[in-house]
């Protein structure tokens, strides 16, 4: 008895880390909205990186998420350059293009949600493969969770960059 009552309890965490991810997705694109790649090459001053290497970096954290989620990653091995920790991106040569970005952006929210929309409910509290935290006690709810939190704070990060491109403010 006690289990079925928590299927519904359970089920409804996933609907909501769908919600969260299809947010994530719009809100991105709302502040890309209009940007060119130029736009998206512009660097924060003193520091921190560009537009296109905040997609490029949402996206390789997409693509870890989408092997925890049995779904197959996007642009694979054309990402190192957005890793975490990596240089900030000065050299527009070293940019994929925002277009190609854009368009491997919706391929991997469209992956997630697919992903997600078939995750058993039961493998939430399942021991995470992997912990970025070093958290021997991470599970897979607690990871899901913690790159929700990492792409949202990235995509809140487009809204200011995209001031420094020069242009208004997208989300009002």
């Amino acid at each position: 008895m006690t289990a079925s009552v928590a299927t519904p309890a359970v089920a409804g965490e996933i609907a909501v880390l769908r919600q969260q991810t299809q947010m994530i997705h719009r809100v991105l694109h709302v502040n890309v909205d209009g940007l060119t790649q130029e736009d998206s090459l512009v660097q924060p001053q003193p520091a921190g990186n560009c537009i296109n290497w905040v997609i490029g970096h949402l996206l390789c954290t997409w693509n870890a998420a989408l092997g925890l989620l049995g779904q197959q990653p996007v642009l694979a091995g054309h990402l190192q350059r957005y890793e975490r920790g990596s240089a900030a991106l000065r050299n527009p040569a070293e940019a994929l293009p925002l277009s190609e970005l854009l368009s491997a952006w919706d391929e991997a929210c469209a992956r997630i949600d697919a992903g997600l929309s078939a995750f058993p409910a039961g493998r939430l509290d399942a021991p995470a493969p992997f912990s970025p935290r070093n958290d021997p006690n991470e599970t897979m709810r607690s990871l899901l969770t913690l790159i929700l939190f990492h792409q949202a704070y990235h995509t809140g990060q487009t809204a200011l960059l995209r001031r420094i491109a020069g242009k208004e403010g997208a989300i009002k």
